[in-house]
């Protein structure tokens, strides 16, 4: 038996992940423990919150009180309802919730039948549960359980990963279940830095993520909501909340990770091999999609974006070798999104072929020579237009005001004798 634990801040999204399976008869609640029952029996998502309301009006500290866990047997393994019940009732008490309210959901929709555990991790006084060890304790509690309730063991097994191996397909109802799948995998697989970097690595899934923000109680709040899109990267698909996943996949969430990306990238240091590619794919094929293919041979996928008059303003490359997403930009100025743009979509008749071949490695001599031929401009002054025209890359407006007011500064400052 396999455990996974899952901490998260949004309640609501928890519940109606496990919730909707039992709506759609792939699953139904099996036990409950401490919860607030209602005259009928049954269970509903407002009755379900109110169990946890105190604990969770207490908590004052813990950024992630929401506890979501998941124990899967063998598919081999035929458990019942009842089992599988003790075999959360003891997971719970061994871990330190045994005191917690916490309800527990079956899944069906799987060849392998596995149960959800949903709770909080703050006792009633707001107290956080300590969570020490617990994945070596975890391992340990379902080592035991195997042996208690007859259970095939994990022992020397490792767990496949759900690798999503197609794009979602936003015309099939599981469209929810099959983004919450890409999500899962990027997440714990992959390495970036930016939002730029996330969205590039989610587009090869047919996924964009955005940020929104509004005005609640006063208060400004932001979030992520996720869009299926077609194969232009266009949106098709009404927005999905990132609280309705059952993985941490909020704006918090994310920054948290591009800081662990980080310190990956600091560490194993994957950018100079993807770099060293990068450039030799530059000199050796001219064009866009030699280049990308060169690079996919590689194991490289390369993403780039444009506006609607094709200009390209960024570009990643996405190493699954490392599984690490970068931006041109992060790697080199020769491997910017500006430069490629200039050689994909600028490429004048005075550059000629071979040095178009290897601009990367002939950039400054490039400069040189066209300094050069340029030299009469550059001498009566007109330094802005010299370079306006030679170098691969536009002079944002801001910055063409803010020459004009230092100017006009300069001569106002100037003292008239």
């Amino acid at each position: 038996m396999i455990a996974k634990i899952g901490r998260g801040s949004h309640l609501k999204g928890v519940l109606l992940y496990n919730y909707e399976k039992v709506e759609k008869d792939q699953g139904n609640i099996i036990h409950s423990h401490n919860m607030i029952h209602s005259l009928t029996g049954e269970f509903t998502i407002p009755l379900l919150e109110r169990s946890f309301e105190p604990y969770l009006i207490a908590n004052n500290k813990t950024e992630k009180p929401i506890l979501h866990i998941s124990l899967n047997p063998n598919p081999k393994d035929a458990v019942s309802d009842e089992v599988f019940s003790s075999l959360a009732e003891n997971y719970m008490q061994e871990m330190g919730y045994g005191d917690q309210p916490y309800v527990v959901f079956k899944h069906t929709d799987t060849e392998r039948a596995h149960i959800h555990i949903v709770s909080v991790c703050v006792d009633e006084y707001g107290k956080r549960i300590s969570d020490s060890f617990e994945k070596v304790r975890s391992m340990k509690i379902c080592r035991k359980l195997e042996k208690q309730f007859k259970l095939t063991s994990a022992i020397g097994k490792t767990e496949k990963k759900d690798t999503p191996i197609q794009k979602v397909n936003a015309k099939q109802d599981n469209l929810k279940q099959q983004i919450n799948s890409v999500l899962s995998y990027v997440n714990e697989n992959y390495h970036y830095q930016t939002f730029g970097e996330y969205n590039a690595l989610l587009s090869f899934f047919n996924i964009t993520a955005q940020e929104v923000r509004g005005i609640i109680h006063g208060k400004e709040k932001r979030g992520l909501v996720y869009f299926a899109t077609d194969s232009l990267g266009e949106k098709i698909s009404n927005p999905f909340k990132s609280s309705r996943f059952s993985q941490p996949v909020g704006l918090a969430d994310l920054h948290q990770k591009f800081k662990k990306s980080k310190d990956f990238i600091k560490t194993h240091k994957p950018q100079k091999r993807v770099r060293e590619l990068v450039r030799y794919a530059m000199q050796k094929h001219q064009t866009e999609g030699n280049f990308k293919k060169y690079l996919q041979g590689n194991k490289i996928s390369t993403f780039v974006r444009e506006n609607k008059q094709g200009r390209i303003y960024g570009i990643s490359f996405i190493d699954h070798s490392s599984k690490t997403v970068l931006n041109g930009s992060r790697l080199g100025k020769d491997l910017s999104a500006n430069v490629f743009n200039h050689l994909w979509n600028e490429a004048e008749p005075s550059i000629s072929t071979s040095v178009k071949q290897n601009y990367a490695e002939h950039f400054t001599e490039y400069i040189e020579n066209e300094l050069k031929i340029k030299e009469q401009s550059f001498s009566n002054g007109n330094i802005m237009e010299t370079f306006g025209n030679l170098l691969p890359i536009d002079i944002p407006e801001e910055m063409d005001n803010n020459i004009v007011k230092k100017k006009r500064k300069k001569k106002k400052g100037v003292k008239r004798r």
